[in-house]
């Protein structure tokens, strides 16, 4: 077996990670950097006082350093050590505040603003922060309201529409006018359906995800579809609950199973608990997806060529729905091909630490 070289650690490695921690050890090394100057000018000063004949009979080694010295150095280090600590998460406050926001909201777009205290740079960032947390609030509930605006007056033409077409004398035609009018309502409650699943009001709640995706797979199966839930290990603890919009992820649970079952004949559920996350794989024995495909499939209104047919139902919002639920969770959606054949999807769902 042949072994990897090891890899030569960067002088970046070795530093802290955080801003206090990085400035605390600027000062200390500051402070060092003083106190070896101290004691190289001491050192000097006891060399010319020899040399003079002011003082006999001392060495130069370092045991004719006094005490007093070393004590004053450790007792410098430890007060500079401590007031940088309290100094430094005092200042590093307000931007451990901003970053606390930003994953707010990231996954809730009411969240409040930020408050803006601190060094005057901190609340100039806060300040722009907050400013480009209520555009893009007022740009998207705005977005919303006028898609939601056309969708729900296009209903009003479509009835008319299919009125009309029962007016028409040739059957073939008219079936063609009712497919197509199905198809522009099945648009219009698809978009309108996209529209509401982020922007509702439900709270987060405590969630047994087993018990979650045993309901949702007995729904299935009472349609007659081919779709199981792998069961845990004998001996191996229940996942704890989850903390999420139970609405939410039962409706991204179900987008993936019916696409699943969309594209293969049975299709496997399963559960996975590791420290920090919760991760629901679900599994097909279809064609698959081209790997070109495989990020650009799950953004809005894009249909693969093999489910352009009418026949099929939806318009491509499914998976860009599972996205968006994982995202305000905090998660992420990845899909990939098996090896075997099929498509697996990995909804991970990291849990709040």
């Amino acid at each position: 077996m042949r072994l990897k070289p090891l890899k030569p650690l960067k002088p970046s490695a070795w530093l802290p990670k955080s801003l206090a921690g990085r400035m605390t050890l600027i000062l200390v090394v500051g402070l060092l950097a003083a106190q070896m100057a101290s004691f190289y000018l001491h050192m000097r000063d006891r060399v010319e006082l020899l040399a003079s004949g002011t003082i006999q009979g001392e060495s130069l080694v370092m045991g004719a350093v006094p005490m007093r010295f070393f004590w004053h150095v450790g007792l410098t280090l430890l007060v500079v050590i401590g007031v940088s600590l309290i100094a430094m998460r005092w200042i590093a406050k307000p931007l451990r505040d901003l970053t606390e926001a930003a994953n707010a909201f990231a996954h809730n777009i009411d969240a409040p603003p930020l408050q803006q205290v601190g060094p005057i740079e901190v609340q100039r960032a806060a300040e722009a922060f907050n400013f480009m947390q209520a555009r893009l609030r007022r740009l998207v509930v705005e977005r919303g309201r006028a898609l939601a605006a056309v969708s729900h007056d296009l209903r009003t033409p479509l009835t008319r529409m299919r009125l009309r077409a029962e007016l028409v004398d040739d059957p073939l035609l008219q079936d063609k006018l009712n497919a197509d009018i199905d198809a522009m309502h099945a648009m219009v409650n698809g978009v309108l359906a996209y529209l509401r699943g982020l922007e509702d009001s439900e709270s987060a709640q405590a969630i047994h995800m087993e018990a979650l995706l045993h309901s949702i797979v007995e729904d299935e199966r009472s349609q007659g579809r081919q779709v199981v839930l792998l069961e845990r290990a004998s001996g191996v603890p229940a996942p704890a609950p989850y903390s999420g919009k139970l609405s939410l992820l039962r409706r991204a649970v179900g987008n993936l199973i019916d696409n699943a079952v969309l594209h293969g004949h049975r299709v496997t559920v399963r559960l996975q608990d590791q420290p920090g996350e919760l991760t629901i794989l679900i599994e097909d024995d279809g064609p698959g997806i081209p790997d070109a495909d495989l990020l650009r499939v799950t953004e809005p209104f894009v249909r693969l060529d093999v489910a352009r047919s009418l026949d099929t139902g939806g318009v491509g919002l499914g998976l860009a729905i599972v996205r968006d639920v994982a995202a305000y969770h905090g998660g992420q959606l990845m899909l990939e091909n098996r090896s075997e054949g099929g498509l697996r999807a990995r909804l991970v769902l990291p849990r709040a630490t």
